[in-house]
């Protein structure tokens, strides 16, 4: 036999038994590219060595512990839109005029952001809200709930009983974790000010990516400007690039008396294609260029 080809093709990855079956087909003397184009013919993969998990920039994914959904529409990552989380229980009583729960505003959100192109979109909803609306919890329009879970777009976070008692898990911890984990957005008239005092890293994330937004009839509207006025416009914040803003130039209040010359940070539209020099400095350049003139009307025109 010949072991030292055999150990060369298991080191590489792959199954000795499958190795052993090519090699018998091919023959021990036949090329190595063969021999791996037979192996990569016959489905065979290479095994994954133990190696070191890597680290991955929060947002970007490969977060270990973390549920399932938050793994899924891998390909979102390459987006330029930021993801989507929407707390379903706050925009359905915003909806409902805080008497109702009304799952058509949670549908009004997801179409805003599914027309806008955001291709991961997260609903967060308590379990007990799938149950039989009571009288003193009306819902309205409930089948709308089932829908997104079947679109997998609403996650129902867990609920369990304890003692004939139901104990639901609050839903604003997965929110914001969910959100955090994928560098995204969170839609909600809600400031989690508990979550705020419980960790400074989730505080800085909730005051720079939450999202507020009104109903005004059935319609689902959001501020231009998310941060207030000297921050970020609408589109940059819903952007993993955003584009950064042309600058605005602001006229000289001194005009041409301005002696600051290139260090004035204001806009001289008198000199629009030269540098903006201080007013000795402008003497300086048309006296030197008079003088060139002279100089050059002193020459002869004809040689001796």
């Amino acid at each position: 036999l010949h072991p030292g080809r055999l150990g060369f093709f298991c080191k590489l990855g792959y199954g000795e038994q499958d190795v052993r079956k090519v090699l018998q087909s091919l023959g021990w003397e036949a090329p190595e590219d063969d021999v791996l184009r037979e192996l990569i013919r016959m489905g065979s993969k290479p095994w994954a060595p133990d190696i070191p998990p890597r680290l991955v920039a929060r947002g970007v994914g490969g977060i270990p512990g973390l549920s399932p959904w938050l793994h899924e529409e891998g390909h979102d990552s390459s987006s330029h839109l930021r993801p989507i989380v929407i707390d379903g229980s706050n925009v359905a009583m915003s909806h409902g005029n805080r008497e109702v729960f009304s799952c058509w505003g949670i549908r009004l959100a997801v179409d805003w952001f599914q027309r806008r192109g955001h291709t991961y979109i997260k609903v967060f909803v308590p379990s007990w809200r799938k149950e039989p609306p009571r009288q003193d919890s009306p819902i309205a329009g409930q089948h709308v709930l089932a829908e997104l879970e079947e679109q997998a777009l609403l996650v129902f976070t867990p609920l369990r009983k304890a003692k004939g008692r139901r104990v639901a898990c609050p839903d604003e911890r997965y929110m914001v974790k969910a959100a955090y984990e994928r560098d995204g957005v969170i839609v909600s008239n809600d400031h989690y000010r508990d979550l705020q005092n419980e960790n400074p890293e989730w505080k800085w994330f909730i005051e720079q990516r939450l999202l507020m937004y009104s109903f005004v009839s059935n319609r689902f509207m959001l501020p231009d400007d998310p941060l207030g006025r000297h921050g970020p416009t609408l589109n940059n914040f819903l952007s993993k690039n955003p584009v950064p803003p042309e600058p605005k130039w602001q006229p000289c209040p001194y005009g041409k008396k301005c002696t600051y010359g290139n260090k004035c940070k204001f806009y001289h539209p008198e000199r629009p294609h030269q540098a903006q020099l201080s007013v000795a400095d402008e003497l300086r350049a048309k006296l030197q260029a008079s003088l060139h003139l002279g100089h050059e009307e002193e020459k002869p025109r004809w040689g001796p």
